[in-house]
């Protein structure tokens, strides 16, 4: 079949990587794509939010199947675009209904739902510019530090742990009445810190079924040693040492089954991919977040792990057989590293021309996934703030850790930074 694939990070990139490989990929298509994903398929000019566009090369190209990679489209309904059009709604879409992802695009919807199906996340309570005054009392007599957080979507900036009260006074009038992250911050949801180590567990489902593809831990911070600014991701290792069968039974009775049961009572059409963001407190497992799709750069580490052929799963996922489908995984570990321009997460140059030595990958252990990357001519330039990504197999987090370090140690551009210390909780 034909495969249309939305966006142009290093999740698309992975994505790509591991479609081409499936016997049921005739040719594949990437929209707007980066300079890594062209190695895989045609690369097209258009945006991810351009329904129209991406409507008409779907009809110019046969495509068969979208496969949306970013969030933003499907919370502006890029599922109900194509099933909504006469000439579009034979395409399989891996992507849930605007509705849906609502899980993702508001946090206020998401506790709701959790709190309607028992699914545990920590306490919480979210205000607005009508009940300002409401939302400032609240803060004053909350314990700390207290989590708030941008209702909408933020580009992953909309969430902050406050340490003292007036810090959180602060943040709350920034975000509602300052409008720092416009509409995505009119509301504002406030909830309990909770204490532990974050992971993140993925699941395709059709709605009804679900198959578990992958676990994974991120890391967050620019700095070493889990300091300074959150950023989107520098780094991911995979699997997680703690998440051993005990947990994961844990997470699938408590968070996973009820979450998809809880699609089906609500009528909510979801076909795709559920992202759990998890914190594990003294081995109970809560929810933080749901994304609506696979997270960046956790799909680096999840997908190249994942042996079961990803184009058949989404195809079993249309057709009501997920239920059946067999799921292997690759017993070794993986670590990413991520290689990032100087200056991020805040300002940053673009288009330094990046030095990638040929043959650098000759050996199979480790891959090399473009984020923000463009093609000009022959030169391959930056074009974000997340450049790069190596992610490798190892016996152990810490051999896989030091193989895509060593693959980085190779490659420069200007300002490229990247941290060393991925995975160093795990270091055998």
């Amino acid at each position: 079949m034909n495969i249309l694939l939305l966006g142009s990070g290093g999740r698309e990139h992975a994505l790509a990587w591991k479609m081409v490989q499936s016997h049921h990929c005739d040719q594949l298509y990437v929209a707007p794509g980066n300079a890594g994903t062209a190695a895989f398929g045609n690369n097209l000019p258009i945006s991810v939010t351009d329904f129209q566009a991406i409507g008409d090369a779907c009809i110019q190209y046969k495509i068969n199947m979208l496969v949306v990679g970013p969030e933003e489209p499907l919370v502006k309904g890029i599922y109900d675009f194509f099933q909504n059009n006469p000439d579009l709604k034979r395409v399989i879409v891996v992507g849930p209904s605007a509705q849906a992802a609502q899980l993702e695009g508001s946090k206020a919807f998401s506790k709701q739902f959790m709190q309607r199906h028992g699914i545990p996340t920590a306490a919480y309570a979210s205000f607005t510019a009508e009940n300002l005054e409401e939302g400032r009392a609240y803060i004053n007599r909350h314990s700390l530090p207290v989590v708030l957080k941008a209702d909408g979507l933020a580009a992953g900036k909309g969430v902050v742990i406050a340490n003292s009260t007036e810090e959180a006074l602060a943040v709350f009038t920034e975000m509602i009445v300052d409008k720092q992250f416009g509409a995505a911050s009119e509301k504002v949801v406030i909830e309990e810190f909770l204490s532990g180590i974050e992971v993140s567990v993925f699941v395709l489902t059709n709605g009804t079924d679900y198959q578990i593809i992958g676990h994974a831990k991120d890391y967050k911070r620019i700095g070493e040693g889990d300091t300074g600014p959150n950023t989107g991701g520098m780094g991911c290792v995979s699997p997680v040492p703690f998440m051993d069968e005990t947990f994961m039974k844990k997470v699938e009775d408590r968070i996973i089954r009820p979450t998809v049961e809880g699609l089906g009572r609500e009528n909510l059409t979801y076909y795709g991919f559920i992202f759990f963001g998890l914190i594990n407190v003294n081995g109970v497992p809560y929810v933080i977040e749901y994304n609506c799709r696979m997270g960046d750069p956790e799909t680096e580490v999840v997908i190249p792990r994942l042996r079961t052929d990803l184009v058949a799963l989404f195809a079993a996922m249309d057709n009501g057989t997920l239920r059946d489908a067999n799921i292997s995984f690759d017993e070794r570990a993986a670590a990413t590293v991520m290689a990032v321009s100087g200056g991020y997460p805040g300002n940053y140059a673009k288009d330094k021309p990046i030095n990638i030595p040929a043959n650098l990958l000759q050996n199979q252990d480790s891959m090399l996934f473009h984020a923000g990357t463009r093609r000009e001519g022959e030169e391959v330039l930056t074009n974000g703030g997340r450049v790069l990504a190596v992610t490798s197999y190892g016996e152990t987090i810490g051999e896989a850790a030091a193989k895509s370090r060593a693959i980085l140690e190779k490659i420069s551009f200007e300002g490229m930074y990247y941290r060393k210390d991925i995975g160093f909780e795990f270091p055998c």
